[in-house]
């Protein structure tokens, strides 16, 4: 975390991910990390994979086996000025037949397995991607009707580069090539502009907010009240490795502190509430991926957490002081229980713990 976004991802991202290339690596590292998501109550998840097929393909049939709902996505990077020569698709052509040959394969799985899985369209972002491969990728995702997940406006560097080599504004150039879509989550967006937000509200596209990574790389505090009273779905990530950790209550924690800052600041009723940061985590993220989930409520989909109060005993009981409690201490040892459309997927009660 010690470098800007285009540094740390030369210094750190694409050597690591060209490591996914080894089949055995991804196994062993997809086994851990899915498994890990479960233990910290991560239902659904929301997954730039690597450039490789076969190994989004292995976590994909790894979410399906563990009980995740997982939306997956082959990172497309073939710009040579902007991504190293080890780790990159090898031409346009090359990225848009590998990204189809990978919906038709997940497609495939999920009607051979009946997993949970979606493939998903993943143009790195506007600075990894030619113009040929952002136009190709808008008419796969409407072709084939499927989710798209980028990242926009999430630093000044990549605001910047779009400004410098398309003459437009990062969410205009994703606009542009059929990228902003009802089906469209956008990560970070702590550079966007009002015009930008007028924007991704006539499409319909949805924001991730990732509050500990936009600690270190965004440059600036995304502005989620305004966004929201714009009629723009919100929901909260992670961003891992951009963020350093996979708790989505870390992420709660953090989004609720940042946004102290950026009120501190000077930006009005910039301040997230422990009940806003929950909504971000649970309806805001079901309605960005068109889950029928988020709530506990007739006809939705049984997506559920098993928690432990740590303090009930010694803390006050009033149910509103119970939420902001979990809120801000639940760790992976409190939840004892995950479900996902009312399967259980994670178990962590012992014989002695209790109630």
């Amino acid at each position: 975390m010690d470098k800007p976004l285009n540094e740390w991802l030369n210094t750190y991202t694409f050597p690591l991910e060209s490591k996914f290339k080894n089949l055995e690596f991804a196994e062993k590292v997809y086994q851990n990390l899915v498994a890990e998501l479960l233990a910290n109550g991560t239902t659904t998840g929301l997954y730039f994979g690597s450039i490789h097929t076969d190994a989004n393909l292995i976590l994909a049939k790894i979410c399906g086996y563990l009980g995740q709902r997982a939306f997956i996505g082959k990172v497309v990077m073939d710009n040579p000025e902007q991504t190293p020569d080890y780790y990159r698709d090898a031409s346009s052509e090359v990225a848009l037949s590998e990204t189809e040959v990978f919906i038709q394969q997940m497609l495939d799985l999920h009607q051979q397995t009946g997993a949970d899985i979606t493939p998903v369209i993943t143009p790195r972002f506007v600075p990894s991607c030619t113009e040929e491969t952002l136009r190709g990728l808008g008419q796969l995702a409407q072709q084939y009707d499927l989710p798209i997940q980028s990242h926009c406006s999430e630093s000044l560097w990549e605001d910047q580069y779009a400004i410098d080599h398309f003459k437009l504004r990062d969410a205009q150039v994703l606009d542009k090539y059929g990228l902003l879509t009802d089906k469209a989550v956008m990560a970070h967006g702590t550079q966007l502009s009002d015009t930008d937000l007028t924007l991704f509200e006539q499409r319909q596209t949805s924001l991730a907010h990732c509050p500990i990574s936009n600690a270190y790389f965004g440059n600036s505090v995304m502005r989620v009240n305004e966004v929201i009273t714009k009629n723009i779905n919100v929901g909260l990530g992670t961003d891992i490795s951009g963020g350093f950790s996979l708790s989505i209550y870390r992420n709660m924690q953090q989004a609720i502190m940042s946004s102290q800052m950026l009120q501190d600041s000077g930006q009005k009723q910039a301040r997230l509430s422990a009940a806003n940061a929950f909504y971000l985590a649970t309806i805001g993220g079901a309605d960005a991926l068109h889950i029928n989930s988020g709530q506990i409520k007739v006809g939705f989909k049984a997506d559920l957490q098993i928690v432990q109060d740590q303090y009930f005993a010694v803390s006050s009981n009033e149910p509103q002081e119970i939420f902001e409690r979990l809120v801000y201490h639940t760790n992976k040892e409190n939840i004892k229980q995950v479900y996902v459309s009312g399967k259980l997927v994670h178990n962590n009660l012992g014989e002695n713990n209790g109630k």
